[in-house]
């Protein structure tokens, strides 16, 4: 059987992704976070969204004790603190 391209297994384009990075005011953690996510989302087109988890219920008791935390795609790709090479990559898959 013919393997795949790795072309075609991508979930696709950049532009068609999307990272969430759920956070609280007055966060340092939260704030590192954000400047690792608008660094890597503006090098590849990748558009991106921040939540306040003290603004939804369902965030708050989901992560509370996690943020910040990051999301691609709607699912859970770290919290505390986002390696650039680490997030680049997923994007890139």
């Amino acid at each position: 059987m013919a393997r795949m391209s790795p072309l075609f297994r991508r979930a696709g384009p950049p532009r068609d992704r999307l990272v969430t990075l759920i956070r609280k005011p007055g966060c340092h953690l939260c704030d590192d976070a954000q400047v690792v996510v608008e660094k890597v989302c503006s090098e590849l087109g990748v558009p991106w969204e921040r939540k306040d988890i003290t603004e939804d219920r369902e965030l708050y008791e989901k992560y509370w004790e996690q943020i910040p935390v990051v999301l691609v795609d709607g699912r859970q790709h770290t919290f505390w603190r986002v390696n650039e090479d680490r997030l680049r990559k997923t994007l890139g898959d």
